[in-house]
């Protein structure tokens, strides 16, 4: 079993060395700006091109939504002020609040939220089921948008309140325009923050100023993305520090006010500080999956798949993500967040058993691998993406596989694994990344499950069976219907393996103590405000 390298000296042994502190760029004083250190740098701004987190966390910033998602997974309404429906459930009106505007001074109208929706869906399994039973989207005036349905589509709101990536937000007509496999040209939307372009140092510093013209709602419980969004900070300052040692003496010697992630091995030392509080960064925890490209060989192969499925360890990977605690990690766990309504214990004999590695080897050649080379692409600046993609690397080479490890950050990785190149020509095999336990909790806001081909997730898989059952859970008339479809589907998925499950691990965040107030389980920046 493998664990983590990444700190070393007076650091792995629980203990950091003084850091003076680092010049910081501030603009107002310390009771106006929040400093926040992120998972990784943000390269992509667009929230409709990318599943990347880092990119969800930057649009729930710029940008709003229909419906905000609250802590019962209940959408609540956000922008608008409410709904209507009618004719059996096939016609569906919104009307959005009054005052609503885009940074540019500009309105907020119901054909921007029509061309955000048709944008967005393109990318989004949601939203490809709403499109597929949609006959119209009208916008009968300003304030008001219609959507006619061809027949009556039960999960109309959570689609509206879609929070996982891509989050649906709302941006102005002419940038919903884009093609989206195109990233907007400038980021403009009506949210509580605005992006600051001027300041923004690629790989140092992401910069958002307090929208002055936002209206948070007047009503409703501050949960999730749900409630009012009302702002106390001028200003906040991502802070992007790759190497965890950093991140930590700067938490404890005040140049930064809260850390998204950091690593488990570091707990000790931030819990013994009395001014640094820590708390799980989400009840539902992380899911670990290894996303494979079913384009090419070795794994445009079932067979292949499956045998790297059955002889990986989940322990291996959760113990390296989580660190040596096994309260912090889960394995036997399947296609669906664990203690959720559509997890089950279907097919995970697979995942459970013990691990025959030498005959696993065997079972690869006969199952038709032929030494070619995988690129096996993985994070440098995340450590618990680093380090999975460390211990699949080990278990690539002990199966026989001619593995190339492609070390890259988390920004260029992203890029590259849009690519459909064959990996020995930019392109790319097999990567590890991990989903909040929010987006594993059903079949179709799972992104890894969407397995329509060109239309699924990045690895594009093809495999009918799978999207049958998607299509039939959609249309299931109860949760007792969508439980039986749910296990069918990961018995599917155990056998066409459309991706590999490695487990479930918490983490926990990291906040100076004077910082109140933060919204639970979701790292946004409403809301927070400095005691003091």
């Amino acid at each position: 079993m493998l664990r983590r390298t990444f700190l070393s000296g007076a650091a792995a042994a629980g203990t950091l060395p003084f850091l003076p502190p680092r010049p910081v760029h501030a603009q107002g004083s310390r009771a106006t700006v929040l400093r926040f250190v992120p998972q990784s740098d943000l390269t992509i701004v667009d929230p409709v091109t990318t599943t990347a987190y880092i990119t969800r966390h930057h649009a729930l910033m710029v940008f709003d939504q229909l419906y905000g998602l609250d802590a019962q997974l209940k959408p609540q309404p956000q922008m608008v002020e409410g709904h209507t429906v009618a004719d059996d459930g096939r016609l569906w009106g919104f009307r959005l609040r009054e005052g609503l505007k885009f940074h540019d001074g500009e309105p907020v109208r119901g054909r921007d939220c029509i061309a955000s929706i048709r944008r967005w869906a393109q990318r989004d399994s949601l939203g490809q089921a709403l499109m597929a039973r949609t006959d119209a989207m009208s916008a009968p005036d300003d304030r008001s948008f219609v959507i006619r349905l061809n027949r009556p589509y039960g999960l109309m709101l959570e689609t509206l309140a879609k929070l996982g990536p891509p989050a649906l937000v709302i941006m102005p007509e002419r940038l919903a325009g884009t093609d989206p496999a195109q990233q907007i040209p400038e980021v403009i939307g009506s949210g509580p923050f605005r992006f600051n372009t001027k300041e923004r140092l690629v790989g140092a510093r992401v910069v958002y100023d307090r929208n002055p013209d936002y209206r948070p709602r007047e009503d409703g419980v501050v949960s999730w993305a749900a409630g009012p969004k009302r702002v106390h900070f001028e200003r906040v300052e991502w802070q992007v520090m790759p190497d965890p040692g950093t991140a930590a003496a700067a938490l404890q010697n005040g140049e930064v006010d809260w850390w998204e992630n950091p690593i488990n091995d570091l707990l000790p030392t931030l819990q013994g500080s009395p001014r640094i509080v820590t708390q799980l960064a989400g009840r539902l925890g992380n899911l670990g999956t290894a996303v494979m490209n079913h384009l090419y060989p070795p794994f445009d192969k079932p067979a292949v798949r499956r045998v790297l499925l059955e002889a990986l360890s989940q322990e291996d990977f959760m113990a390296a993500a989580g660190g040596d605690d096994p309260k912090l990690w889960r394995t036997g766990v399947g296609i669906f967040t664990p203690e959720t309504p559509m997890a089950s214990e279907a097919g995970l004999d697979v995942l459970t058993r013990k691990r025959d590695l030498a005959r696993s080897k065997k079972d690869l050649i006969a199952a038709g691998y032929k030494g070619e080379r995988v690129v096996l692409m993985s994070a440098s600046d995340n450590p618990v993406l680093g380090a999975l993609g460390a211990v699949m690397n080990d278990l690539l080479k002990r199966l026989g596989m001619n593995v190339q490890y492609a070390v890259s950050d988390w920004g260029t990785l992203v890029s590259r694994r849009a690519s459909k190149a064959p990996p020995d020509q930019g392109g790319w095999n097999i990567f590890n990344t991990t989903w909040t336990g929010l987006d594993m909790t059903n079949p179709v806001a799972e992104q890894v499950l969407r397995c329509g081909g060109q239309k699924g997730f990045f690895g594009w898989p093809d495999i009918p069976q799978i999207e049958a059952l998607r299509e039939a859970w959609i249309e299931a008339p109860d949760d007792a219907a969508r439980q039986r479809i749910a296990r069918d589907l990961q018995g599917a998925a155990m056998t066409q393996v459309p991706f590999l499950p490695t487990g479930q691990y918490f983490y926990r965040t990291a906040y100076r103590r004077e910082i109140r107030d933060i919204v639970q389980d979701q790292f946004v920046f409403w809301n927070a405000r400095r005691e003091g």
